[in-house]
């Protein structure tokens, strides 16, 4: 039975988003503030973090990145009364796997939480029954999802590395962002493209020397994004 956490400091969230969890078989644990969810996560070692931004002590982001600086690599749905591009780039770049914007109904929630378990489960099968796969100056370790560039090792969230590796054992496929978008959160994801556009300019940013003028992840105007293997 997987856990599921919830960080929020409203009560009304907390009851509906407890009843939503444990209708639904998965086991529940809550933190009411950013401080007191970074002792909970180390004691409940939960298998998802649903994850409030406008807290006290402590804000959601804040909490996002020092669960990532620590190393764990589970998923993190952070929850917003605020939609706007700016802070999904802000929640993302800390860390975050999704984004559930206030008010938001229990199926959505429901829906992207079991999104997010299925895709932890996923372990992408590597071409020629390799481990790691190399191009150029690019290494992804497939078995302990590591990646490298010039040999120093970049740090990517689970969905950055998801997104990576599935264009990097299909170079020069044009995937389009609803085809990455069923793969990487899978066909009932109900979340916007533009999601897609944040973990590419993120990935970019991280593995290449002039994020404006990409080797690796090409964009195809018009159609998507594709891999390019030297």
């Amino acid at each position: 039975m997987a856990k599921i956490m919830l960080v929020d400091d409203e009560l009304s969230i907390k009851m509906a988003v407890e009843m939503i969890i444990t209708d639904a078989g998965y086991s529940f644990c809550y933190a009411a503030d950013g401080l007191q969810a970074l002792a909970v996560f180390e004691k409940e070692q939960p298998d998802l973090v649903i994850l409030d931004v406008m807290m006290a002590k402590l804000n959601g982001f804040e909490v996002c990145r020092r669960i990532r600086e620590a190393g764990s690599k589970v998923p993190i749905i952070i929850l917003s009364a605020k939609g706007d591009i700016v802070d999904k780039s802000i929640g993302f770049n800390a860390g975050a796997d999704d984004y559930v914007v206030k008010p938001f109904s229990p199926e959505e929630l429901l829906l992207r939480v079991e999104a997010q378990l299925r895709r932890q489960q996923w372990r992408v099968i590597p071409l020629n029954d390799t481990d790691i796969y190399t191009s150029g100056d690019l290494e992804i370790d497939f078995k302990r999802h590591d990646v490298k560039i010039n040999g120093h090792a970049v740090d990517l969230t689970p969905k950055e590395f998801d997104i990576l590796s599935y264009l990097a054992l299909h170079p020069g496929v044009v995937f389009s962002k609803e085809q990455l978008q069923e793969y990487v959160w899978g066909e009932n994801y109900t979340g916007e493209l533009t999601s897609i556009a944040v973990f590419v300019r993120k990935i970019r940013e991280k593995i290449e020397n002039d994020p404006s003028k990409p080797k690796y992840l090409l964009t195809v105007w018009g159609i998507g994004y594709k891999f390019f293997k030297e």
